[in-house]
């Protein structure tokens, strides 16, 4: 049987259709712009009219930014950051909330409101400075994220899931001589692989793109992240030192800044170098999408 379309569902796609398309050319065409800004020289983008491909092709502005040790110095402390940061984020908020989903906690009700209390009303930053400073974490590779360990979204978001696991599996488990914690490690925790892939992904972006607080308590430029690199080189004067530093040097990265590399130029190469790391991510999570965001809004 063939369908017959109506006008007016011919009508209503079309436009659904093309309003999709529009947004996703508004959205994904500034990150395309700095692509094709990387690629040309920056003598040529100073003309204007760089729209959706390269006039001048060139590589040396990757040149310049890959001959700077200070970005994989940034880059380590980034990855770091990040790998560490959110498996110890993700472990503490899961294990904070399989806490709070049981009904038998004795104060689950006044914990549970202690901590979304703290997702609406912060301490401030000078009592967080001041905080901070007493712990002894100032120019610490440890502030990058320990006051970042519990995430009260994501812990309700895990808690929300956790109160879905049918309570005959923990109980069976219980049997078999399991332990509370037994049965978070070997039970709750294999069943959670969706949710902890999608908080982990979350989780993962914000430490990867957090920079405000290195900004704050590290002076130290050895153990600032790349995103800190990023906004030290967006700064103007940054960038022309950068350049002038580096046309001293022999070789590549001298011969590529007398081939007209401009701040901008290097400024979307970096932004694009800092962006991919992340980017490549998403291909790999994209399967449990589905499946973390829906956690909560259906119940069997």
């Amino acid at each position: 049987m063939v369908k017959r379309w109506r006008t007016s569902d011919v009508l209503m796609d079309t436009f659904i259709y093309g309003s999709l398309a529009i947004l996703s050319f508004l959205s994904l065409y500034p990150f395309w712009n700095a692509i094709v800004i990387a690629f040309n020289q920056g003598s040529d983008t100073a003309l204007g009219g760089l729209t959706f491909w390269p006039r001048a092709f060139t590589l040396d502005n990757f040149k310049v930014i890959l001959s700077d040790t200070r970005f994989f110095n940034a880059m380590g402390i980034s990855l770091a950051r990040t790998i560490v940061g959110t498996f110890f984020s993700i472990f503490f908020t899961a294990l904070l909330a399989y806490g709070l989903s049981k009904r038998g906690i004795v104060g689950r009700n006044v914990y549970m409101m202690i901590a979304i209390f703290t997702m609406y009303f912060q301490g401030g930053l000078i009592p967080t400075y001041l905080w901070l400073r007493e712990l002894g974490m100032f120019n610490n590779f440890w502030v990058l994220f320990v006051p970042f360990l519990v995430t009260v979204w994501n812990m309700i978001v895990f808690r929300t899931f956790f109160q879905q696991i049918p309570a005959g599996l923990e109980e069976s488990a219980k049997m078999d001589g399991c332990t509370n914690y037994g049965v978070f490690f070997r039970v709750v925790i294999p069943l959670s692989g969706p949710v902890i892939a999608t908080l982990s992904l979350f989780q993962a972006v914000f430490f990867w793109n957090e920079w405000f607080n290195a900004g704050i308590y590290i002076n130290n430029t050895n153990l600032l992240p790349v995103q800190n690199y990023l906004v030290n080189l967006i700064n103007s004067n940054s960038s022309q030192e950068m350049l002038a530093e580096l046309s001293n040097v022999p070789g590549g990265a001298g011969d590529a800044v007398n081939r007209s590399i401009t701040p901008k130029s290097l400024q979307m190469t970096a932004l694009i170098v800092v962006s991919m790391p992340i980017i490549m991510v998403y291909p790999f999570v994209q399967k449990f999408f589905v499946k973390g965001v829906l956690i909560g809004s259906l119940k069997e």
